[in-house]
């Protein structure tokens, strides 16, 4: 049997162009692994069969959803990952699990390498490779676009000489990856951070300014898990894609940033994650009533790391496990129901409940028969200040 190599195809011109490119600079022949995270815009079995149409040997589609939702979304909503503090993420927790599924179809066949179609200036060249290196390290790792110069319009130029049935043109501005938790759009005019987003970059959300009535939500949370929503219950998967809906109609989750990529350079893009920034927001309040407060404001800088980590692809690796383990254990009583209110490119929390909550009425409330004893405060403050008292003192007497 020829030697092969498993490409992560997308359908796109970059991995349907790679695969004879594969062909022709390593002589190997090419299984085209599509991994469904809810991508949508194409039928999967039309970008199976354009696959084979372009070269491939083989074609194979993995329908990942529900496994995105529950091994990849769910620890990213615990950890409230927002990279920069504003970008949830939306093509790095789908790497590893593509990184996941190539490397597992290359060990079924007996492949020796795996490939995929990112460009030598971004970040998801070393997500894929990291993660296949911690999953597979027998594997070698190819990119064509990278390693064999393989530009735009010599693409776009190959597809045409070799009649290869692709939908792209050199009017075609932006590049654009897109799952079930959020979409990300880059170049073109993008490219010039001074330039304003036009309402036609945008395919998750409608246009906040738009007037319309405000839709109100509950979400029900266990654990850290949303498991309902209006009380009908969800699984994880249900509640992204309907929050997606809810919040998308309402123009919420759009996102503008220049971000700090791995590779050492600044690159602005256009996010939208109308569930992301939704499901975020829900649960970051729920855990403000349920997790005491050393806890929490631990967790904030674990949040922080855990989002480089995952953005820098290092998924796989023993400090972002370690985390994981962390952040699992502070959503035992992360439980309780949010109520929002989406509404003009917002998601605001109006109501929090839960059976676990430490908010409690009768010490926080200034009404006559409070139980907080405020005669204690006085003491407090003096020992609390007391070590300040004595540093103030000894500076005072340096002068």
């Amino acid at each position: 049997m020829a030697e092969r190599v498993v490409l992560a195809y997308s359908g796109g011109l970059d991995t349907s162009v790679g695969i004879g490119w594969l062909k022709d600079a390593t002589g190997k022949e090419v299984v085209a692994l599509a991994v469904d995270v809810g991508q949508e815009g194409e039928d999967m079995d039309v970008i199976r069969q354009r696959a084979l149409d372009c070269g491939a040997v083989e074609s194979i589609v993995v329908d990942a959803k529900d496994e995105f939702a529950n091994d990849y979304i769910v620890p990213a909503l615990k950890a409230n990952a927002l990279y920069q503090k504003r970008y949830p993420l939306v093509s790095a927790i789908s790497r590893p699990l593509i990184a996941k599924h190539l490397a597992a179809t290359a060990r079924a066949l007996g492949a020796d390498s795996v490939a995929h179609g990112c460009t030598g200036k971004g970040n998801d060249q070393v997500r894929f490779e990291a993660a296949v290196t911690a999953l597979a390290p027998e594997l070698t790792s190819l990119a064509p676009v990278r390693d064999f110069a393989l530009t735009r319009d010599k693409a776009i130029e190959y597809a045409a000489l070799h009649n290869l049935p692709i939908a792209q043109s050199k009017k075609s501005p932006y590049s654009i990856d897109q799952n079930v938790w959020g979409r990300a759009v880059e170049t073109g005019f993008l490219e010039d951070p001074w330039n304003a987003p036009i309402e036609d970059l945008y395919t998750y959300t409608q246009d906040p300014s738009i007037p319309r009535e405000a839709t109100e939500i509950i979400i029900t949370f266990d654990q850290g898990v949303p498991v309902a929503v209006d009380g009908k219950p969800v699984t994880p998967l249900e509640a992204v894609v309907l929050l997606n809906k809810l919040a998308g109609d309402q123009g919420v989750g759009r996102i503008d940033i220049v971000e700090d990529r791995l590779v050492g350079i600044k690159s602005r893009e256009v996010y939208e994650s109308p569930a992301g920034i939704a499901l975020i927001t829900a649960h970051e309040e729920l855990e403000n009533v349920t997790v005491e407060r050393d806890v929490a404001r631990y967790k904030r800088g674990v949040e922080a790391k855990w989002s480089e980590l995952v953005y820098d692809g290092l998924w796989f690796s023993g400090l972002k496990k370690s985390l994981d383990a962390f952040i699992n254990d502070t959503q035992k009583y992360v439980s309780g129901d949010i109520r929002m209110k989406l509404h003009a490119g917002t998601a605001v929390v109006t109501g929090r409940q839960s059976t676990q909550s430490l908010y409690d009425f009768d010490l926080a409330t200034y009404d006559t028969g409070d139980s907080f004893d405020q005669s204690m405060a006085k003491g407090f403050i003096e020992l609390w200040s007391l070590p300040s008292k004595i540093a103030a003192r000894r500076d005072q007497a340096a002068k």
